[in-house]
């Protein structure tokens, strides 16, 4: 049984409701006992599966009962406080070839980068223990593990890793990009580097001073420069715009040689999808286990994920397949027009954007694409109302409804149930598939950035409005996550007969819920000019044109995949104009 500590509150249960029922407490064992910190603590010697009661009784889901697949008969590679999560079996880089890792949050994929990179040393399971080098070389034996382990404690592979959370940063050094960059430079490589990745024209700004998108790329920047043949590199492409996470996953993937090997962590898809040669796929349950399979070349890796089930380790981690639609959504029948968008030239500094005229229909949902600084949460102000120009209207009700949720969201005290107050009547729709019941103890201010992201999707989604609109909603989230969202969004949409804008850079996110597409155009910090909302193959053409990629359908899951570049299909395809996949 899995304890978490964070959703633990006994004063609200009316006083360890959990240690009241417990089949085992009652009959006198002490399986669930009071902490020292106040909350509770579970004997697991003493549990059985009679106590799956009181796990099923407690109202914050603090307590969960697993049972771990039956080939797990080993102590965990590394478990965190007793009864909290535990991680088994571990992925592995393969030097040649740049390996993907794609999975759940809070199933442990950080936590298994950190110990290959030997930032984390395991424990086995005992919480405070670190297994020694030996230890740990002793516990793969026979495997890949125990050459990597090997090679690792005897400093014949040097590691570099780009973390997560590439926020910290400023946090952490004061000064200028170049200065940051100069420290580490390990490689003399600074120019070529900072000409490849764009950095030139911010070496002398201020780390604290820059963009998410440039300090992404400021911080894998800071990775390459080290002398290192095993690169990390943990979400390299949170902050950045399609037309960025294209150019860097071309240059992840150009690491890998013979000598050097490339790890990464994404749940951007196609990206994922672009960049790797094999996969692990990572299952489990959040905050509870986490397990790695084994390695699969990416397309049968991210196809076995959609399916939800590994055939070949007869394990099923999801009990549905998330399926694609084959063709674009395009619709036969004119739907009735719900808001037109009037043309408007607004300028502010030195950057201008001109937004021309289009329409927006019931039911539609309109994803908007568009490099960064090219104007999109600009035009989002705009329709919201912070921006008070006149754009939008409503031919049959001028008082246009709009709800919008900004790019960047707000913390504060405020109970997240007193937040959602008008969403709770919305319990199928948005709490239970957004999963937001175990977060009402918290305060805003609790939420890590993904419950923070839900919560908002929820909150905006919830309002009675006829416009929905809402900016980078896939920040902070996983591939399933991201796409329980897009299918939420479309199902309201048409259940309340109203219309969403949604402004993203995950191209696969997109595909699945738009009907049309938006698309920005100009050129970053300078002009930004709007084409659409035009039809789903029109609008996907118009924009892949400026990214030089064309796609086509998987023929197995129907998701959208690039072609390589100069490829037989990609010739086709650009010759025909077609770039994006016909029906």
């Amino acid at each position: 049984m899995i304890v978490k500590k964070d959703k633990c509150n006994p004063e609200g249960c009316g006083g360890f409701l959990c240690m009241r029922v417990s089949p085992s407490n009652r009959a006198g064992k002490e399986a669930i006992v009071k902490d020292t910190d106040g909350k509770v603590r579970v004997n697991e010697n003493v549990i059985t599966d009679a106590d799956r009661i009181a796990a099923n009784k407690c109202p914050f889901e603090a307590l969960q009962m697993i049972n771990l697949p039956e080939e797990l008969n080993q102590d965990p590679i590394h478990r965190y406080p007793p009864n909290g999560f535990a991680l088994f079996k571990l992925p592995i880089p393969i030097f040649g070839k740049t390996v993907g890792i794609i999975g759940r949050n809070g199933i442990g994929k950080s936590t298994a980068m950190k110990i290959l990179g030997g930032l984390l040393k395991p424990n086995f399971g005992v919480p405070g223990k670190e297994a020694t080098s030996k230890e740990l070389i002793d516990r793969f034996k026979g495997t890949e593990a125990q050459i990597f382990f090997e090679r690792l404690s005897k400093g014949e592979i040097k590691v570099s890793y780009k973390p997560q959370h590439v926020d910290l940063i400023s946090k952490q050094f004061s000064g200028t990009v170049k200065e940051l960059l100069e420290k580490v430079d390990e490689k003399k490589e600074l120019e070529m580097i900072s000409e490849k990745l764009e950095l030139n024209q911010i070496l002398d700004h201020d780390v604290s001073k820059i963009s998410g998108g440039e300090l992404q790329r400021v911080a894998i920047a800071a990775t390459v420069l080290k002398k290192a043949n095993l690169y990390l590199f943990d979400e390299p492409t949170s902050y950045l715009d399609i037309k960025q996470r294209i150019k860097i996953s071309k240059f992840i993937k150009e690491l890998s040689n013979e000598e050097t090997a490339v790890l990464v962590i994404e749940h951007d898809l196609i990206i994922l999808d672009y960049m790797t040669d094999l996969i692990h796929l990572m299952y489990g349950e959040e905050g509870a286990f986490g397990i790695t399979s084994l390695a699969k070349t990416t397309k049968s890796g991210i196809n076995t994920y959609l399916e939800g089930y590994i055939r070949d380790e007869n394990m099923r981690f999801r009990d549905h397949a998330i399926k694609f639609d084959k063709n674009p959504q395009e619709k036969s029948n004119k739907e009735e027009l719900l808001a037109t968008l009037d043309s408007l030239k607004y300028k502010v500094g030195s950057f201008s954007l001109e937004i021309n005229s289009g329409e927006i229909e019931k039911h539609d949902v309109v994803g908007i694409l568009g490099e960064n600084g090219i104007g999109k949460t600009t035009f989002a102000r705009i329709i919201s109302g912070e921006i008070k120009k006149e754009i939008i209207s409503n031919k049959t009700n001028k008082d246009l409804k709009i709800s919008y949720k900004p790019q960047y969201l707000e913390k504060n005290d405020l109970p997240v149930i007193a937040y959602l107050k008008d969403a709770l009547k919305y319990d199928l729709q948005l709490i239970r598939p957004l999963q937001i019941k175990p977060l009402f103890s918290k305060t805003l201010n609790e939420l890590s950035g993904g419950e923070l992201q839900r919560v908002a999707i929820a909150k905006c989604l919830s309002a009675e409005s006829d416009l929905f609109l809402l900016d980078e909603p896939s920040a902070y989230l996983d591939v399933e996550q991201r796409l329980s969202i897009s299918k939420i969004i479309k199902e309201m949409m048409i259940d309340k007969g109203k219309a969403a804008l949604i402004i993203d850079h995950d191209l696969l996110f997109i595909d699945f819920l738009s009907k049309k597409i938006l698309v920005f155009e100009g050129t970053p910090a300078i002009n930004g000019l709007t084409n659409g909302p035009l039809g789903m193959e029109k609008g996907m053409n118009h924009f892949l044109k400026g990214l030089d990629i064309t796609f086509r359908r998987d023929e197995e899951t129907h998701r959208p995949r690039i072609n390589k570049p100069d490829s037989q299909k990609d010739k086709e395809q650009k010759s025909s104009g077609n770039l994006y996949y016909k029906a």
